[in-house]
This record gives C-alpha cells, sequence and structure tokens, in this order.
C-alpha cells in the first residue's frame, strides 16, 4: 500500500504511517493540502497525518482539510515524540550555532534553547528535512532537530537526545482514506458539524449526546472561510457504531445544518 505522509523519509509521519501500516511504501509530499490530493488522485491510497501533539495541540490545517475532502479516519495512532539534536558527522555540539527543524519541534524544545542563548532557531519545512539539509550541504556550524530515524536515514549523527521539554511527548496520527469504512471493533467516533445562530444552539447540540450518557473526549471550534465570526465543532466521541450513538446523530441532524461523520475506529493506545 503507498501511503501520503507530509515530510520527507525518517519524519515522525514516517514513522507513525510505518508503524500503522508495516508493509506500506511511503510517498513523501511538501505540503499538506499535497498529501490530500495524492489520496484523491490516487496516487496513493491512504495516509497518515498528525492531528494533534500533548504539548503544542492540534493541527488545525488538517481538520479544515478533513472538513473540505471526501477523506475519513480509518484508523488512529499515538507515537511517543523523542526529539533529538542530529547533525553531519564530524560536527560537535560546540560547533553548532544554527538549528533548524519545524516550528512545532523547535517550540517543544524550549529548554535546550535557554540552556544555549547562542543558538539560533530557523524553523524548517520539516524535522527530517532538516537533517538532509544539514547533512547533503555539510553544515558543520548547524544542525536539524529529528527523530532518531531521520538520523539513521541520512547517516547523519546526534548530538544530544531527549531534547523535548516533557517526556509524556505524544502525537495522534490518522490513517485515512477515500472509503468510509467503520471498524467492527471501533471505540471512537469523530464528528464535525455547524449550528445555527441561535441562543443555545450549541448547548441543545452536545446534549443529544448527554441525554444517551455518550462521553466526549474532545470538542474543538474552527472558524468557517469566507464567513467571519462563524464556526463549526470538531467532536471525538467515546464511542463506536451503536444504537445510542446512531440516534444521537440522527437528532443531532435534525437541529444542526451540517453534520459529517469523519470516521468510527479503534483509539490508539
Amino acid at each position: 500500500m503507498k501511503i501520503a505522509i507530509q515530510g520527507e523519509r525518517g519524519s515522525f509521519s514516517h514513522e507513525a504511517a510505518l508503524q500503522m501500516v508495516p508493509s506500506c511504501t511511503v510517498v513523501p509530499c511538501a505540503r499538506s493540502a499535497e498529501v490530500f490530493a495524492s489520496v484523491l488522485r490516487k496516487r496513493a491510497q491512504a495516509a497518515v497525518i498528525p492531528i494533534e501533539n500533548t504539548l503544542a495541540g492540534p493541527v488545525t490545517e488538517h481538520f479544515d482539510l478533513l472538513l473540505e475532502h471526501p477523506l475519513f479516519i480509518q484508523r488512529e495512532h499515538r507515537l511517543r515524540i523523542r526529539h533529538n539534536l542530529i547533525a553531519a558527522p564530524g560536527t560537535k555540539l560546540a560547533d553548532v550555532r544554527r538549528v533548524l527543524s519545524h516550528p512545532v519541534a523547535l517550540d517543544q524544545c524550549r529548554n535546550f534553547f535557554r540552556e544555549h542563548l547562542d543558538i539560533q532557531q530557523v524553523p524548517f519545512y520539516d524535522t527530517a528535512g532538516s537533517v538532509k539539509h544539514v547533512t547533503e550541504h555539510s553544515e558543520r556550524d548547524a544542525a536539524g532537530i529529528a527523530s532518531k530515524q531521520a538520523a539513521i536515514e541520512y547517516h547523519a549523527k546526534i548530538l544530544k537526545a531527549g531534547i523535548e521539554d516533557d517526556p509524556k511527548n505524544f502525537t495522534r496520527f490518522f490513517l485515512i482514506t477515500p472509503q468510509q469504512r467503520w471498524a467492527a471493533d471501533a471505540n471512537k467516533t469523530s464528528i464535525v458539524f455547524s449550528v445555527p445562530d441561535e441562543p443555545g444552539a450549541l448547548f441543545k447540540s452536545l446534549a443529544v449526546f448527554a441525554l444517551r450518557d455518550i462521553s466526549l473526549s474532545k470538542i474543538e471550534s474552527r472558524p468557517v472561510k469566507g464567513l467571519p465570526w462563524h464556526y463549526v465543532f470538531y467532536v471525538d466521541l467515546k464511542c463506536g457504531q451503536t444504537a445510542a450513538s446512531e440516534n444521537a446523530l440522527r437528532h443531532l441532524r435534525e437541529i444542526c445544518p451540517m453534520v459529517k461523520i469523519l470516521g468510527i475506529y479503534k483509539a490508539g493506545q
């Protein structure tokens, strides 16, 4: 199976893809929109996307793209994120004056930069891509922040391991496909909906779940493009496809202008 990811080989998305589908062939993409387009244009059968990090929060662009495109969540995976300072062979920590990485990764390593005030943070398009760049250009005053796999992939050297601020640093990834298949052992449902512009609309929409003893594990609002001060709500339900959830969603559709099921799947461990 070909799986599209955002970033280079050796990125955390690459690692998540291999853990979710061990025999897959990874198709690297430069941008998130390209990841979705690769699946929709059948250059890949599926995609693996990060959706939320325990330190940095949600990946809002991916929420927007899930609403915009007919792709659905098939599986969830939680990956422990370990950031490493990685450089070209022969580079020493004392030589490093610039560190390249994705802005989210840089933000998760604030303590390292507080301890090394002489090192400049340089935003880069991808974690693994930063390692690829400093090794291919043999930049002896630069390093990247990325996974251990990136160091292996680009024959680089780990100067300092585990530089993330919090050891409980996890990212949720989704495996998404064009098929609207719901897992038989599902225990989680992700939906997005809009509410009418009237008092108590959000309260009434959430009440359809409370009335049926369905717990929510997440609610996230996002602005609607082209409609200033209008929002949609992303909600994770702690249940699969049950009689109670089907009745709740039927009720929700009666009171909300738009309801979309993004996926019914097994929660990640």
